[in-house]
């Protein structure tokens, strides 16, 4: 049989060409493949900048990289269009806050990041994770700060930043992290070389307000208004997305995130001195919250539901509501919320330095009836409360260094009394220096006044500290705000009384014994007298020599009455204090006090009672020439009950009247003081002094 026989070069042409059409076939379907892909991406370029910032690698440089440059240009283009969803904003603040690509670019993300809804609370975590490892500059931590704040209201879920408000509220209240004293120190210089420069001058009183010790230049109250807010970009952005997406964004969110419009007066209305409504959270991400239903706190309307609800309630989206509900103030001092705390001491400070630092002429710190009501409110808070807030400690510091001492000045040297311990190393820088200068160029209203501030702030230190000494092992305000040690507190008040006792000294001789300002000068030390009976404080501390003379030469018997009580007082703790020394040895009162006691004892009862006046070795001692010389009879007796200055008008009165019957005449008109200091010292007799 014939076999029929193909050529090999046949057979080998047949199978090169099969092969050849399959190739192009896939070839083709390849390169469909990849327009269609090149075709999803040019769809939804935003997928593709994702994915790339997700995936991209540490170290990939920046600069001439247009893959980057294209993706990041694209993520910009949406946000400022329709903002970023929630997907968008974990993965560019994880980008920014790790640095994979350096500094560089994390300022410009965080610039961009404008939620179109809501920001997952879970992406804040782990930037502030970020922010712990310590390689962010201070620029991009205030950014980033500034940011987080912005869009507070707008995180879906807040439980899980609650355990990280004491690191947050921390950043927020650091001053380093806007002030440099080698940036001070350079506008200085260049101030001193290129004179009153606009732009220096605006900000060198900005960081007068932070550091004025270092900044000693006076300044118009009309260059504070020259920077605008920091986070004005951020809300107007905001606005435009909101505008533009209203259905997508909760209808609560644009109270919070409102911009103040430039209103037509001059004048400058920041508004911050309005108390915001109290109303509910926005509850869009209820679902967060389903093992623990929430009950807002603008739906209490009763002491009664308060106390119902106690533990589930739910704080209001703006702090600054709670001062203006009572029945908030009473969910504060029950439940001692530290989260609400915070959050309220920044919202108040950012008020204080707003609109009584920051403020330009012809707003609240002219005096307005908005600054004294707020005030007032804050005021009647902190008594509510009991203790103040931190806030309003730090921007007292900072104002008292601007403060003319007429502005608002019943309400200044109010809160002024409601500060709390202040350390005795900082008592002169924050308190004496500022508060000195006020006084020695003020009149003497403002002399009594301040002294009775800071005899109020004494009574209040002394009443923590007996109140909460008793307390052993629990956290009080004095120990758990300041952390100050029984030791370091008796410092700080035996320094807070030496500092009055100079204001006293000086106040005394530059308005003549003024009878007013000695009157409050006395108050203050019927309190420093009774410090250890009264308050069970270890401390006695002796009125000074330049008030003990002219309260005991007074011309009003009111001043001597009341500085015999005082003596009195000081007899009855130093005798206390001795028993107790004896008994337990815990604590000792110096020799020194006991021989200044003495002395002012035996000079008084020398001056009042047994008429032996100018003997040598007193404190005041005169020549015989010069009281020979005054023709004053019986000179030695000036000052004795029956011919002191204070009490002549009684002696006249009384002057019918035997001895003793002047004695009971005086201890009836009420004379308490005296009435104790005689029957304890003295031993008297029919024949009088």
């Amino acid at each position: 049989m014939a076999a029929t026989l193909i050529p090999p070069d046949l057979n080998s042409s047949s199978s090169t060409d099969s092969s050849s059409t399959s190739n192009r076939s896939i070839s083709r379907s390849l390169r469909v493949a990849e327009k269609a892909k090149k075709g999803i991406k040019a769809e939804d370029p935003i997928v593709a900048a994702l994915k790339y910032f997700s995936k991209v690698q540490k170290g990939t440089p920046c600069r001439g990289n247009d893959e980057f440059e294209n993706n990041l240009v694209t993520v910009e283009r949406v946000a400022y269009s329709k903002g970023l969803s929630p997907e968008a904003i974990s993965v560019m603040l994880e980008f920014a806050m790790s640095l994979r690509m350096g500094t560089v670019p994390c300022v410009r993300v965080l610039k961009c990041l404008l939620p179109s809804t809501v920001v997952p609370h879970q992406a804040v975590v782990r930037a502030v994770v970020w922010l712990c490892v310590g390689k962010l500059s201070i620029a991009t931590q205030v950014l980033f700060i500034k940011w987080v704040l912005t869009v507070f209201d707008m995180i879906d879920a807040k439980d899980n930043l609650r355990a990280i408000y004491g690191f947050l509220f921390s950043f927020v209240t650091e001053e380093n992290l806007v002030m440099r004293l080698f940036r001070v120190r350079k506008l200085l210089e260049l101030h001193s070389k290129l004179g009153k420069q606009p732009y220096l001058l605006h900000l060198l009183s900005l960081y007068k307000v932070f550091c004025p010790e270092l900044v000693t230049l006076s300044f118009n109250s009309r260059i504070r208004a020259g920077f605008g807010n920091h986070n004005g970009p951020w809300k107007l952005a905001l606005n435009a997305i909101q505008k533009r997406t209203a259905v997508l964004v909760p209808s609560d969110l644009p109270l919070a995130l409102q911009t103040q419009e430039k209103a037509g007066s001059r004048k400058r209305k920041l508004g911050h001195l309005d108390l915001p409504v109290l109303t509910a959270v926005v509850q869009s991400q209820k679902q967060t919250s389903l093992s623990q239903m929430v009950v807002p706190l603008a739906q209490i309307q009763s002491f009664v539901q308060l106390l119902e609800n106690l533990h589930l309630i739910e704080l209001p989206a703006q702090m600054g509501s709670l001062l203006g509900s009572s029945l908030a103030l009473h969910y504060l001092d029950c439940v001692q919320d530290e989260s609400a705390f915070l959050r309220i001491n920044f919202w108040l400070g950012h008020s204080l330095h707003e609109e009584f630092l920051f403020c330009g002429h012809g707003g609240a710190s002219q005096g307005s009836d908005e600054a004294v009501q707020f005030l007032e409110r804050l005021m009647s808070t902190q008594d509510f409360l009991q203790e103040g807030f931190s806030s309003v400690e730090a921007f007292l510091y900072k104002f008292l260094n601007v403060w003319d001492g007429s502005l608002l000045r019943p309400q200044i040297l109010a809160l002024l009394s409601n500060v709390p311990v202040v350390p005795s190393t900082c008592i002169s820088r924050l308190l004496s220096e500022p508060l000195e200068q006020l006084f020695f160029t003020s009149k003497v209203f403002f002399k009594c006044g301040l002294i009775e501030s800071l005899n109020g702030m004494l009574v209040k230190w002394l009443t923590w500290h007996s109140v909460y000494a008793l307390e052993d092992g629990r956290n009080s305000p004095l120990s758990s705000t300041r952390n100050v040690s029984r030791s370091g507190f008796m410092l700080s008040v035996g320094e807070l009384v030496r500092f009055v006792g100079r204001l006293a000294t000086l106040g005394l001789q530059l308005e003549g014994c003024h009878s007013l300002l000695l009157s409050f000068i006395l108050d203050f030390y019927d309190t420093v007298c009774d410090i250890f009976q009264k308050y069970g404080l270890p401390l006695v501390v002796m009125i000074p020599r330049s008030v003990f003379y002219p309260a005991l030469f007074a011309f009003d018997p009111i001043s001597v009455d009341r500085l015999a009580k005082i003596m009195n007082r000081y007899k009855i703790n130093l005798t206390a204090a001795k028993k107790q020394e004896k008994i337990t040895g815990a604590f000792h009162i110096s020799l020194k006090t006991y021989q200044e006691f003495n002395h002012y004892l035996a000079f008084m009862v020398n001056c009042l009672w047994n008429s032996r006046i100018f003997q040598p070795g007193d404190d005041i001692e005169l020549s015989e020439e010069l009281l020979h010389e005054s023709g004053v009879p019986q000179y030695w007796a000036s000052f004795s009950l029956t011919n002191h200055p204070a009490f002549h008008c009684y002696a006249i009165d009384f002057h019918h009247k035997q001895w003793g019957w002047y004695l009971e005449y005086l201890f009836t008109q009420g004379f308490d003081g005296l009435r104790q200091f005689i029957q304890s010292n003295i031993k008297t007799s029919s024949r009088g002094p």
